[in-house]
């Protein structure tokens, strides 16, 4: 007897996704009255990417639900999080089409402000350089450039200083152990730099 075949969630998926970042965007539009497009596109990416959807999904335990294929299985040990991100954008479809966008809209508020309460949304595996440089596209300029302009240390303990720019004088730079870690503070450094210009015109080159 062969075994019962599933449909798959992928339908779901992208209802889900598309609730769920209308709902976060008309939250971020009505909490932000001062922010522009590009720093609303940024926040809202912060609360949407694997990582963010991610978390939301473990919250609520989103993994001991899930019934998987043999392979799906062996992939989750390597990739859970997007496994999880999946699932739960399957959720807030399945929310939309039983309960109407109300009940979906509830859902995902409430899981949002849980996470941003307990801080769970901004740690070390933030993709600044993705947030910067889809602020550099919805605000129309260029795109963000990065120079290594320091090395020091012995080979098993380097330390890289790196600098990005954006032109019009936002800049900034970052230390990290290895390139990567530098790119990702020297670009969080700019994000503030472009959150700090709204209330201080003539902020500067900010770095790290």
């Amino acid at each position: 007897m062969e075994p019962t075949k599933l449909p798959s969630n992928e339908r779901l998926e992208f209802l889900g996704d598309s609730v769920l970042n209308m709902v976060v965007a008309e939250r971020l539009y009505a909490t932000h009255p001062d922010s522009e497009e590009g720093e609303l596109t940024v926040m809202r990416a912060r609360m949407v990417n694997r990582k963010a959807l991610a978390t939301y999904a473990k919250k609520i335990f989103l993994r001991e639900f899930l019934l998987l294929s043999n392979s799906a299985a062996q992939a989750a040990e390597k990739g859970v999080d997007t496994i999880l991100a999946d699932a739960y954008e399957a959720v807030i479809g399945a929310i939309y089409l039983d309960g109407g966008l109300e009940e979906a809209k509830c859902f995902v508020i409430r899981q949002l402000t849980s996470a941003l309460e307990e801080g769970t949304l901004r740690d070390e595996n933030d993709n600044y350089k993705s947030a910067l440089l889809e602020y550099a596209q919805g605000n129309g300029k260029p795109l963000p450039r990065y120079a290594i302009v320091r090395e020091e240390g012995p080979d098993h303990d380097r330390t890289f200083t790196v600098e990005v720019s954006l032109g019009e004088g936002l800049s900034g730079s970052g230390i990290g152990k290895n390139k990567k870690e530098a790119e990702q503070a020297a670009a969080e450094n700019v994000l503030a730099l472009i959150e700090r210009r709204k209330s201080e015109p003539d902020a500067g080159t900010v770095s790290l």
